[in-house]
């Protein structure tokens, strides 16, 4: 049976020893383990990155006449507000590929207009304020404590104990550092509670797969509780070791159900497609706060959504294979349309 070639691209990371570079450098590992995955499954695949020279891309795509892609491109050259541009090109070339489009990519990549169209739909999300080192800027009208993050950074980057300040004039000696660092900012209000994980998986139907809820019972009392960037990264960090997923499997029903709901308004919303995660936290009131919205998240076997699909009686494999039918779905849609209006 003919199966088409399936281009893996991704973006390029960072050497060894930079800074951020565990994080950058677990998109090989991305790679590795889908083409591992494609082979088991028959497809023949090969391997393209997207740097910003896109005359080069597009020619190699149709050197190897790639017929679908696995768009495993994070960022551009190690901007992430490029991370949307991969999936653009591929939009204009009409070549199929896995996740979400272009547009749900840049806006969940953004965090400030993620933010601001979920508060836009009442969905709660902690209050917060930009600081871009020009505007006015009244961290006052905040309850502290508060967590600073880049507006665009995403696998944690730039967020670890260190940004979470107790009040104005901490929050005021490390501002300038921290947009120096990493350009535009939010300022967040820390929400206390439980962080629930929601992955959602399936296309043309999403479907909520089993929620994670994040473990910091081995955190001392002054340590905030956060997946940081050395909790996610960082393996020789005592939050490495002391951050982990679980799968509860005794949440009051009407909890899991908002949940639920929750990830999949916030799916929907944000036009997410074929996978995606939402990050939530759950006062002590039970009210759910939406941290983050991501759109194609890490694929890695250790990762958060490879835990929920295999939690969900799925192998790493199969998953794949299901991707690779969401694909081929679309590239049958895009021939009928043509068709019709030829």
């Amino acid at each position: 049976m003919y199966k088409k070639l399936i281009g893996v691209v991704h973006n390029l990371p960072v050497r060894s020893g930079d800074a951020f570079s565990e994080a950058s450098l677990d998109i090989y590992t991305q790679v590795e383990n889908i083409e591992k995955a494609l082979k088991q499954l028959g497809y023949p695949s090969v391997r393209i990155p997207f740097t910003r020279g896109v005359i080069d891309f597009i020619q190699r795509i149709r050197e190897e006449k790639v017929e679908m892609v696995f768009n495993l491109c994070e960022t551009l050259d190690e901007d992430p507000r490029f991370a949307g541009h991969p999936a653009a090109v591929l939009e204009l070339l009409g070549i199929p590929f896995s996740g979400s489009p272009s547009m749900a990519i840049m806006l969940t990549t953004d965090k400030l207009v993620t933010k601001r169209l979920l508060k836009a739909m009442r969905i709660m999300t902690p209050n917060y304020l930009v600081y871009d080192n020009m505007s006015p800027f009244y961290p006052a009208v905040l309850r502290f404590p508060v967590i600073v993050k880049p507006r665009f950074e995403d696998a944690s980057i730039g967020i670890d104990q260190e940004s979470i300040f107790e009040d104005e004039i901490g929050l005021g000696k490390e501002l300038e550092g921290f947009f120096n660092r990493f350009g535009t900012l939010l300022v967040e209000e820390y929400v206390a509670g439980r962080e629930f994980n929601i992955s959602i998986f399936g296309y043309p139907s999403p479907r909520v797969l089993p929620i994670a809820e994040m473990d910091f019972s081995g955190f001392p009392k002054e340590l905030y509780h956060i997946a940081g960037y050395r909790a996610k990264w960082e393996k020789a960090s005592f939050e490495y070791r002391n951050t982990s997923p679980s799968f509860p499997q005794e949440l009051p029903h009407d909890l899991l159900k908002e949940l639920e709901i929750t990830g999949m308004v916030c799916f929907c919303l944000l036009m997410l497609r074929d996978y995606g995660r939402v990050d939530v936290r759950v006062d002590d009131l039970r009210q759910i706060h939406v941290l983050e919205v991501n759109a194609n998240p890490c694929l890695s076997p250790d990762a958060g959504f490879a835990a929920a699909v295999q939690q969900a009686g799925m192998s790493y494999t199969e998953m794949v294979s299901q991707l690779v039918d969401f694909i081929e779905r679309r590239s049958r849609n895009n021939v009928r349309q043509a068709s019709h209006t030829s």
